[in-house]
């Protein structure tokens, strides 16, 4: 009984594998296809809460980093969820030093409108007019983020895909300005099968990406 057991675990980790390669093999696109932007673009890496930039997207940084990108942060919260959004603040200019971000390109929204809360829904047209405005007056021509799933779930960052996709849908988007998001697995992909390279993400970046969790894709912004 052990045995068969066994055997019906190994199958479906097995099948959960080959369904995922063909799901990957799917998406594969030239860099050109995907409108990835040549070495030394205007990047913006948009995140809801100080200690985003590290857990989800540290290996991003850096490979945007290596290959000469201006990368720029935007933090819709100081993650004052347990009072400590001061500290994290400082946190977050400390971590960005670490990951090559310079503090001057780092700007952390800090107001009632965008609450450190999962249980808060932000304003759609409210993040998407602030983004907008922040990706037009730093010439922004490449913009990071989360997908629809937020990785970890969590609304605030859900948030900040639905903005992007509002801003895609309308065309307010600047000419040449693309647009990578994070793509959300499940745990099977996260913690059982062996980690693989970003599919759209061109091989200088791709040696960086090593873990699941910051696989970049080109976004999907389907209606």
């Amino acid at each position: 009984m052990e045995v068969e057991a066994l055997l019906c675990v190994v199958v479906a980790v097995l099948a959960c594998g080959l369904l995922w390669v063909w799901d990957s093999a799917g998406r594969m696109e030239t860099p050109r296809q995907a409108g990835l932007l040549e070495v030394g673009s205007r990047a913006l890496l948009v995140i809801a809460h100080p200690d985003d930039e590290a857990m989800f997207f540290a290996p991003t940084v850096l490979g945007l980093v290596r290959l000469k990108h201006q990368v720029s942060l935007l933090c819709f919260s100081a993650g004052n969820y347990y009072n400590q959004g001061e500290i994290r603040k400082k946190e977050l200019l400390q971590s960005c030093d670490v990951l090559g971000i310079p503090s001057s390109c780092v700007m952390i929204i800090d107001n009632r409108d965008f609450p450190d809360n999962p249980g808060v829904q932000w304003d759609t047209e409210l993040v998407a007019s602030v983004l907008l405005q922040h990706i037009e007056v730093n010439d922004i021509n490449l913009v990071v983020t989360f997908d629809a799933g937020g990785v970890s779930g969590h609304s605030n960052h859900v948030a900040l895909y639905a903005a992007v996709r509002a801003l895609h849908l309308e065309g307010k988007f600047p000419e040449g300005c693309s647009v990578l998001t994070l793509q959300s697995v499940n745990v099977l992909q996260s913690y059982v099968l062996p980690p693989q390279p970003a599919p759209l993400v061109p091989p200088p970046l791709r040696s960086v990406l090593q873990v699941h969790e910051n696989q970049l894709t080109t976004i999907s912004l389907k209606p």
